[in-house]
């Protein structure tokens, strides 16, 4: 099921790639084309180093963060996935998301704010949302959308400001307003296409990640203090083509936009699912 929507994702936001381009410059439709080929190929096998550089990560070993590694080493024996990568993100937003093509090359990065905010038992509530979603086998389908939806938002920006400072007299007026309108829509279709993909992965990570954990609570106590201070402290690095990756949208402090909208379900929705699962063991955070 993963790798067809994977293929999916790979032909939809390809398409919208290829039009953008397409609509904007006709004669270079074959560029668009190869261009396209070499973004799904980087995206397929190096989307998870792409996206870790976008946000300066670095690995850390249980040296560098020994609480971090026992957490996540303890969960990974428990969803019976190999051991992930460990990375941390200098930025203040407490965040953090999975990456990857697979279980076997799966990464977790946390964002230093996190560390800082939350205590042993939110951070195994984190930590486990985030390996479920290795455990699921939907990271490479999320960091491909954000990679390629990134692609598409930075091709319609340079394209708009071609088109803004190309559209002078004797040019076709409904040509241009075609261009400006696919240059609108195909962004927009990118975010419909991650919508699809984000809402539901990240409900179905809430749950595995309970059940890994044993402690529905741990990850709703975690959730709301995330989304309290995703309203206070702005991410230092903004790049929304990725906002589906982290556990939650970095940008609601900075844009109230509608729930049809958001790449996440809202908070309140995911705590009030988790309070409703059982608690299926005592939770392991007291012992570190």
């Amino acid at each position: 099921m993963n790798q067809l929507k994977t293929i999916l994702l790979f032909g939809v936001l390809s398409a919208l790639f290829i039009g953008i381009g397409g609509a904007f410059a006709p004669q270079y439709l074959a560029v668009f084309v190869a261009l396209a080929a070499v973004i799904n190929l980087g995206a397929y096998f190096f989307s998870d180093r792409i996206v870790l550089a976008m946000y300066q990560a670095h690995e850390v070993s249980v040296l560098d963060a020994p609480v971090l590694h026992t957490i996540v080493s303890e969960l990974a024996e428990t969803a019976e996935i190999p051991m992930p990568r460990v990375y941390i993100i200098p930025e203040r937003q407490p965040n953090a998301f999975a990456t990857g093509r697979n279980p076997k090359h799966g990464v977790v990065a946390v964002t230093q704010g996190l560390l800082d905010l939350m205590d042993p038992r939110e951070l195994r509530g984190v930590l486990a949302h985030e390996l479920s979603h290795i455990k699921n086998r939907d990271i490479l389908v999320s960091t491909v959308a954000a990679i390629l939806a990134s692609a598409i938002s930075t091709v319609a920006n340079v394209l708009s400001f071609g088109t803004l400072l190309g559209g002078r007299d004797g040019e076709d007026r409904t040509s241009l307003f075609a261009v400006l309108a696919m240059i609108i829509v195909g962004p927009l279709a990118a975010l419909l296409v991650q919508l699809a993909i984000s809402r539901s992965r990240e409900l179905h990570a809430d749950q595995t990640g309970a059940q890994l954990s044993g402690d529905p609570e741990g990850l709703a106590g975690a959730l709301l203090k995330l989304h309290g201070a995703s309203l206070l402290i702005a991410p230092e690095q903004p790049r929304p083509g990725t906002a589906s990756l982290f556990i939650v949208n970095p940008f609601e402090g900075l844009e109230r936009v509608s729930r049809w909208f958001s790449t996440h379900p809202s908070v309140e929705e995911r705590v009030e699912r988790l309070r409703a699962l059982p608690v299926l063991r005592e939770p392991a955070y007291a012992v570190l």
